[in-house]
């Protein structure tokens, strides 16, 4: 079986379409078509459903994908660092939410780089351009929030993060310390709203959770990433739900106040993820045990 026909499988498998296969092989479209068209005929089986949107793959496809790309991807490993493994620095790409990524997994990760065990390069993203271009190949291990679907790509829970609802003390004092034990979600009501996204991801999970209901003031201040959203709600710019972890500074410095203690706090998941098999290649398993250990003591 033709190496070149399996790549530009496991590529359109993961992809999920010839288009953007053809985009991330640098051929065209009818030659990726032409060469799946190739393998289904030396393999006697249908390897994709062809739909409006894409493709699905069938049983047989998923079946060969599952068995063929982690050896396909052993094979790139090789091909780009050599057979030598103390002659070229392997460079892992990490991929994940800034903030997290940002204040959490890179800093672990570069005590790793210092000792000459890999290069780092890293990108940012949400859950769902983060697992797909793990999927295509762009990265070797993804920090998701979202559970991946599927045997092509596999996940690990890497820590759990706690949201809290916080304000400047002016809008705190406001709203006083009693007014949310007796009125609930309505003593928000009248307040402006810091979030990353008009559709306040953030806010609307902590009201479903702990007041079971929908917020029902519209984002004030708007801006898509939760360290710009604390200090937005340092200055007063109004409530904002943000991950413990990133606000507890400025809890302990009294530059924000948390406005709410329930019983059970919302959580919200991480993920480590790596394509399937990949975790036998050493500087992809070195850097996912080390993010573990570290997560020991950010829960």
């Amino acid at each position: 079986m033709d190496l070149a026909l399996l790549r530009t499988f496991v590529t359109v498998h993961r992809a999920g379409s010839f288009t953007r296969a053809a985009a991330l092989l640098g051929l065209s479209q009818p030659a990726v078509t032409s060469q799946i068209r190739t393998l289904e005929r030396q393999l006697g089986r249908p390897l994709f459903l062809r739909q409006a949107r894409g493709v699905t793959p069938t049983t047989i496809g998923d079946e060969l994908a599952h068995k063929a790309a982690p050896h396909l991807d052993a094979l790139v490993e090789i091909a780009e660092t050599g057979l030598d493994d103390d002659s070229s620095l392997r460079t892992l790409h990490l991929a994940g939410p800034p903030e997290f990524t940002a204040e959490r997994a890179l800093p672990a990760l570069t005590e790793l780089t210092g000792d000459d065990r890999f290069a780092l390069r890293a990108s940012f993203g949400n859950a769902e351009e983060t697992l797909e271009g793990l999927a295509a190949g762009h990265h070797d291990l993804a920090i998701s929030t979202a559970r991946p679907r599927g045997a092509l790509l596999t996940a690990t829970a890497l820590c759990d993060e706690e949201h809290v609802l916080v304000a400047a003390p002016r809008w705190a004092k406001q709203i006083g310390p009693e007014a949310l034990r007796r009125k609930g979600a309505p003593a928000l009501e009248n307040l402006p709203v810091v979030e990353v996204h008009e559709s306040l991801p953030f806010v609307s999970r902590y009201w479903a959770s702990v007041f079971d209901s929908r917020p029902a003031a519209s984002g004030t201040v708007i801006v898509p990433d939760l360290r710009a959203v604390l200090a937005c709600a340092i200055t007063g710019a109004g409530v904002a739900v943000l991950p413990r972890y990133l606000c507890a500074p400025a809890l302990a410095s009294g530059d924000v106040m948390a406005l709410h203690d329930p019983a059970v706090p919302p959580l919200r998941t991480y993920f480590l993820v790596v394509r399937t098999g990949t975790l036998a290649m050493p500087h992809i398993a070195r850097a996912h045990e080390w993010l573990q250990r570290a997560a020991a003591d950010w829960c």
